[in-house]
């Protein structure tokens, strides 16, 4: 006898948190209402609503918090990290839930295009991202393992870069977020260096410094300064910065969003800096995770540069990466082709 397809039920906020909770199921910041201020200040973005999936009198199968977007013109719905399972994510569970979606989307909302869902296992519905880079491997750091057992963890040559960026008494790492609220151009200048250096482009500054507003308390800019030196103490105002990093954290998992360093800031390992003391503020504060945040593979070999840093603090592990799933198949087959034309349109300049 054929299985029943699926379905897609509205589901609040609080009965979100506590159906994932009862499962045993850590909901990403991106799928949590905390997210939804974000969106609600980002350009071109705004929350859709919470879905559960499942069948008709079942317990459901799948969470998912969905936010709209638009690529040249073509709307369309991503669920960051996400659909959260609340079972074995098989392949077979994992395409009944999208086919749900899919319908679901067809129904209440006809304009939208395609879909952008994370899945571990590669099907025939999934295609690559027209646009954005996604990741299926990620480093994780277990934040409260004892200190000299995860130094121990590490080769030998970063633990001795770890110990060399502990001697430079000068540099001091502090939690700047209500400073980085009020300004954020000196950072931003750092990261513009950093752009330029590594070849990747950016979000103008009011993009990050907006980010940090909306999500509060959940996101965090730490940054490291090189100080007086001899008694350690900064300058008033403090010295200069040399390196920062935008942290988020959710149900004590934290994770590694945005970074940038300047040139001063590679002759005293500050980046090494910033991240052994970042992790030591929240061990101390009971932080259970920090996610690098994604490192390269076959599918994602841009990320090959910071993956050399990322790898450095600890063992890759898989994660389920980003699919786009089309909604309105002839149309996404037009906006994959308007795309292609344009990348070798920009490759002939």
């Amino acid at each position: 006898m054929a299985t029943a397809p699926l379905i897609v039920r509205p589901i609040g906020d609080d009965a979100f948190l506590a159906t994932a909770s009862a499962a045993g199921v850590h909901v990403p910041l991106e799928q949590a209402p905390a997210w939804d201020h974000f969106d609600a200040v980002a350009a071109g973005r705004s929350h859709v609503a919470r879905w559960a999936v499942g069948s008709e009198r079942g317990d459901p199968m799948a969470l998912v918090s969905l936010t709209s977007y638009s690529v040249r013109g073509f709307p369309y719905l991503w669920a960051r990290h996400a659909p959260i399972m609340l079972g074995d994510p098989t392949p077979e569970a994992e395409r009944a839930v999208r086919e749900a979606l899919v319908r679901h989307a067809r129904r209440e909302w006809p304009n939208v295009v395609f879909l952008r869902l994370h899945a571990r296992h590669r099907a025939p519905d999934l295609r690559t991202l027209l646009q954005t880079v996604t990741y299926d491997r990620t480093v994780v750091i277990d934040v409260q393992r004892p200190v000299d057992d995860y130094l121990a963890s590490l080769s030998k040559k970063f633990r001795y870069t770890v110990r060399q960026s502990l001697k430079h008494d000068d540099v001091v790492v502090a939690d700047e977020t209500d400073a980085a609220l009020a300004d954020f151009s000196e950072l931003y200048e750092i990261y513009q260096e950093t752009a330029r250096r590594d070849g990747f482009g950016i979000y103008d500054a009011e993009f990050y410094r907006g980010m940090v507003e909306a999500l509060s308390p959940h996101a965090r800019v730490f940054v490291a300064r090189r100080t007086d030196g001899a008694t350690g103490a900064a300058r008033n105002p403090p010295g200069r910065a040399l390196a920062w990093a935008i942290v988020t954290d959710y149900d004590g998992a934290a994770t590694y969003v945005y970074a940038a360093a300047n040139h001063e800031a590679r002759d005293l390992d500050a980046s090494v800096r910033l991240l052994w003391d970042l992790l030591e503020i929240l061990r101390h504060e009971g932080m259970r995770t920090f996610d690098m945040g994604g490192v390269d593979s076959d599918l994602c070999p841009s990320l090959a540069g910071v993956g050399m840093f990322k790898r450095k603090w600890g063992g890759e592990t898989e994660v389920a990466p980003a699919w786009d799933v089309p909604v309105k198949r002839s149309t996404y087959t037009i906006l994959v082709a308007l795309l292609r034309v344009k990348r070798v349109a920009g490759g002939r300049r």
